[in-house]
């Protein structure tokens, strides 16, 4: 007889989390027990932290943008924050947050749980970029799955605020694929590669690559080294892409990127778009 494959590696609990934190988050059921479905979470979870946990070992100051219930910033303050309260070190996790809903809630759970170095503010994205409660200088920047332009706006603040790393899950910006809508007339007379995104669905699913490229020159231009992956096993498949910008030494731009930022502007007919990507 054949013995059944070896179980997928299924990820317990780490020592030392809350699990009052967990059950809020909905990855422990009512009753404190990791089910079938909570250990998919908890595994979809740790997956991300491992790439941005060594990113805190020397970070003061992390701003969550697009916060939603801040569940990532609660899972890294739990994991990588919480510790140095007992070694009486500082640093702050900062949730931006557009909904005074939400925004209060994360509060009310913070003061429960007694995570003392986490705040909240109830802004957009973009309003942030003024606002005077934000230090004028942080060490990382986070965006998951913010939507349309939210995550442009959070990478301007990056950049005002010389963040040392920024990490982005982009979700589902419209405003490439629309600008390529508009002149889809002009290019399918200019060049056979607007074939590319003659057909509708080709125009969204292209926009929204080419939104993640020009991402990513962006911040090659300003002095980051850039790595894109996928997170493996998340719900949404057409929003895996992690993004992992860290600040080169002397902020050293690389090479044209800035120059091939605007020929793709130009080979997909949408300058128009320059003041968001080129900068």
């Amino acid at each position: 007889m054949k013995k059944p494959p070896a179980p997928a590696h299924i990820p317990e609990i780490r020592a030392g989390q809350s699990r009052e934190l967990l059950q809020e988050l909905h990855i422990l059921t009512r009753d404190g027990k990791l089910n079938q479905d909570s250990r998919r979470k908890l595994k979809q979870v740790y997956h991300l932290v491992q790439f941005i946990e060594p990113l805190l070992l020397d970070a003061e100051t992390l701003v969550d943008h697009g916060a939603g219930k801040s569940y990532l910033g609660f899972i890294l303050y739990d994991l990588c924050f919480k510790a140095r309260e007992s070694w009486q070190k500082s640093g702050e996790i900062i949730g931006i947050e557009n909904r005074p809903e939400l925004v209060t809630r994360s509060r009310q759970l913070a003061e429960r749980l007694g995570f003392a170095r986490m705040r909240f503010l109830a802004c957009t994205v973009e309003e942030s970029l003024a606002a005077p409660e934000l230090p004028p200088r942080v060490d990382v920047v986070t965006a998951l799955h913010a939507c349309d332009t939210a995550t442009d706006d959070a990478i301007r603040f990056a950049l005002d605020r010389q963040a040392r790393h920024i990490v982005l899950v982009p979700c589902c910006q419209a405003e490439v694929a629309a600008a390529m809508r508009a002149g889809k007339n002009e290019s399918l007379g200019k060049t056979p590669l607007a074939e590319l995104w003659r057909r509708p669905l080709h125009t969204r699913e292209l926009g929204s690559h080419l939104t993640n490229v020009l991402r990513c020159l962006l911040l090659e231009a300003h002095g980051y080294d850039v790595t894109v992956t996928e997170l493996v096993g998340w719900e949404h498949s057409m929003k895996n892409e992690l993004i992992i910008a860290n600040r080169r030494p002397n902020d050293t731009p690389r090479k044209n990127a800035r120059e091939r930022a605007e020929a793709i502007l130009r080979e997909f007919n949408i300058e128009g778009l320059a003041g968001r990507f080129v900068y």
